[in-house]
């Protein structure tokens, strides 16, 4: 009775192994991050992710003429020679210097900005310098 006992868990300890090997877990060393981050490789392409997309800015703002609000190569020509800061600008703490009367059009959508990480405003920022011509 007790080799019938034994033979049992050795078996049954036996197709639970075979059934791991089977069906390996296999473990990635890949990282991934949440958001708009994991699909963009650089913060420039990511920049213009964001702001071609969920960002919204492509209503007002287009690359190289100004539709509601001013062009983004305007915007960074005047931030560069401003020494402005975008990125304070878009968290709402800082006074527009580009175009002072579209303000109340750029305020209502602080809610959007002030929701993005330092990281997502920083590459928008970046995707507008790369438009400096």
């Amino acid at each position: 009775m007790k080799k019938i006992l034994f033979l049992s868990a050795v078996l049954a300890l036996a197709s639970c192994k075979k059934e791991t090997t089977e069906n390996p877990v296999t473990t990635s060393t890949e990282a991934y991050s949440e958001g708009e981050t994991a699909k963009a490789a650089t913060p420039e392409a990511l920049g213009k992710e964001i702001f071609e997309g969920r960002g919204n800015c492509t209503s007002c703002h287009q690359v190289d003429q100004k539709v509601i609000g001013p062009s983004i190569q305007e915007i960074a020509k005047i931030y560069k020679d401003k020494k402005g800061d975008i990125v304070t600008f878009l968290k709402g703490n800082a006074d527009p210097i580009v175009d002072p009367s579209q303000f109340s059009v750029m305020k209502t959508n602080f809610p959007v900005t002030q929701a993005m990480s330092d990281e997502e405003l920083k590459a928008i920022e970046t995707y507008i310098y790369s438009n400096l011509k």
